[in-house]
């Protein structure tokens, strides 16, 4: 029985995967690399750069594959190769299908990081990339002279979303305010809470601010999402209080300038406002009500958990982000 009902699966599945491989044998599967690749960076000249291609061969690659699928593919709006539909239908099936090639097939032997030339992708805001990524290098640079590492914007506080488009490790945060995100594995580093960044001999402040003061002031903000409201907003309304945002920010590179300039106040992580009173002439006030905790946390998925480039580069994240750490 079980083999007359196998039969009659595959004679009725023949004529798909008959088509299915008949698409398949007239395209260069190398082509789908160009165009993962020009899809996840917007520029010829990056994602040639990706490949090790020059933008001529990367141009005729693109061409060819033009003419493959019978769509232009990706058109230039501005200073950039925008998806047409076709293109935005078929990015997340190729994107999947080569990284699951990647994993099945650059695993076959053990990795050795003496001799590795494995890229390994980050996606980061600016703020996390400074939190965090220093400890990570120190930890890797001394085993391996040949491992790169690249560090993508993140998209969103949605990590999956940065994981599909190519990210082997998010590294972020979780917190009470923001959801969870589920079938995500995660480390976590020890917690940590926040506290207020103002600069030396701040007129009003005194040796201890309170919430009446610190709703007066004028606040400097960093949002690196701009349709995402701020923890500390978010934390602060469910209190019932609303503070002063005089300056909102994408990056957070600009306001420790900012803040030893002016009577504006930034309320940060406690860790990195220490990294901040160490190098800046500032100084770090208790917050005046409870806040979230802010947890540092590295995000990937479960699928890359078996390999042994991503197992090795996991062990370093461990000893780089927190000496004392637990594994969700």
């Amino acid at each position: 029985m079980i083999k007359m009902a196998t039969l009659h699966v595959m004679q009725t599945l023949h004529p798909y995967l008959h088509a299915m491989h008949f698409a398949l044998r007239r395209l260069d599967l190398n082509l789908l690399l160009v165009f993962d690749a020009l899809h996840r960076w917007r520029s010829v000249t990056a994602a040639a750069e990706e490949l090790a291609l020059s933008t001529s061969a990367f141009s005729h690659a693109l061409s060819r594959l033009r003419t493959a699928l019978h769509d232009e593919l990706f058109l230039r709006v501005g200073g950039s190769m925008q998806p047409t539909p076709r293109a935005q239908e078929l990015a997340d099936g190729i994107s999947q299908a080569l990284q699951l090639l990647a994993d099945r097939i650059g695993d076959a032997h053990e990795f050795d990081p003496a001799t590795s030339e494995h890229t390994f992708v980050f996606a980061a805001t600016d703020f996390t990339t400074y939190a965090l990524l220093p400890s990570v290098v120190t930890a890797v640079e001394r085993e391996t002279p040949g491992v790169r590492m690249r560090v993508i914007p993140s998209q969103s506080r949605d990590v999956l979303a940065d994981l599909v488009q190519g990210a082997h490790f998010v590294l972020g945060f979780s917190d009470e305010v923001s959801p969870v995100p589920t079938d995500i594995e995660r480390l976590e580093a020890p917690s940590d809470d926040y506290v207020v960044v103002a600069r030396r001999g701040h007129p009003r402040l005194g040796k201890r601010l309170t919430l009446k003061r610190y709703l007066a002031e004028h606040h400097v903000v960093v949002r690196p999402w701009r349709n995402e409201a701020s923890v500390i907003d978010t934390a602060l309304a469910a209190q019932g209080h609303k503070r002063i945002v005089a300056i909102e920010l994408p990056s957070v590179m600009a306001a420790p300038f900012i803040v030893t300039g002016t009577d504006h106040l930034i309320t940060l992580p406690r860790q990195a406002a220490r990294q901040l009173a160490a190098s800046a002439q500032v100084v770090v006030h208790e917050a005046p009500f409870p806040t979230p905790h802010y947890i540092p946390t590295v995000y990937y998925q479960r699928r890359h958990m078996h390999l042994a480039w991503h197992r090795w580069m996991r062990n370093r994240l461990l000893s780089a982000i927190a000496p004392t750490i637990k594994s969700a």
